[in-house]
């Protein structure tokens, strides 16, 4: 066995084994859940989950707030009245969650090319061309020995139509305070309907000052948004291809 191939068949033998673990895994919680149907996880402290890592991004200057004796405003206090907005960690909050896009693309292309190329003999082969009827069939014009032509035609047409829509509203917890107050959100939803199992997910970083006073942030107001809204369950298991028929779409080159 090649040296080259040798490194080929040990990777693929290890992700054939990778994907055969994770798919007995899958196979095996599946199986737990026959007759009763997925099962709703407990509620976990977002920070303890494995793989979480805390927020860092670009931070300003901080600024020391003015101070203003004998007043009783506070500098960035929308009243008088305690603010009962969430801006502490493990404070709740409500995120309305509204999307609705939708875009169409379509593209053409209709390129044709031809050329054509006759080139005299009589210049290229010295006036020997005379004699190549002595080893050429006679019906060869010496002239016309050199005639390139080319004819090239390429179409190509593609188009693309998406729409999404989704309007929900789910509460969140605020994981993290950046230094320059912005807030770390997290939330997390799972419904049970029969052997289904929806989940709706949403984290980002959000202004204090875009909390309304209901207590409520908008989606288009989350920066680094990240919103996960799928399921699993009977419905679920249907509506995909098989393990098997994902792995040989994957792996088939043609």
């Amino acid at each position: 066995m090649s040296t080259k191939i040798l490194p080929i068949a040990l990777r693929t033998v290890a992700v054939a084994a990778a994907m055969s673990s994770l798919s007995a895994c899958n196979m095996l919680s599946r199986m737990s859940e026959v007759g009763s149907g997925p099962q709703i996880s407990g509620i976990q402290n977002p920070t303890q989950k494995q793989g979480y890592e805390p927020v860092s991004m670009p931070m300003p200057q901080p600024v020391a707030p003015p101070q203003n004796a004998n007043s009783l405003w506070r500098p960035g206090a929308r009243a008088f009245f305690k603010d009962q907005r969430a801006k502490e960690v493990g404070d709740i909050l409500t995120v309305s969650v509204s999307i609705a896009d939708s875009a169409s693309f379509a593209t053409a292309l209709d390129n044709s090319r031809k050329s054509s190329e006759d080139t005299n003999t009589a210049f290229s082969l010295l006036g020997f061309e005379n004699s190549l009827n002595k080893i050429l069939p006679d019906s060869v014009n010496p002239a016309k020995l050199a005639d390139f032509s080319a004819d090239s035609v390429a179409q190509n047409a593609g188009k693309t139509t998406r729409t999404e829509s989704m309007a929900v509203s789910m509460a969140a917890v605020i994981t993290q305070v950046l230094p320059n107050g912005n807030l770390v959100i997290s939330g997390r939803q799972e419904v049970r309907v029969n052997y289904e199992l929806r989940e709706l997910s949403v984290q980002g970083v959000v202004r204090p000052e875009d909390i309304s006073s209901s207590n409520t942030v908008t989606s288009d107001k989350i920066a680094e948004a990240r919103v996960y809204y799928g399921g699993r369950g009977v419905v679920s298991d249907v509506t995909q291809p098989r393990y098997g028929q994902q792995i040989f779409d994957i792996i088939f080159p043609f």
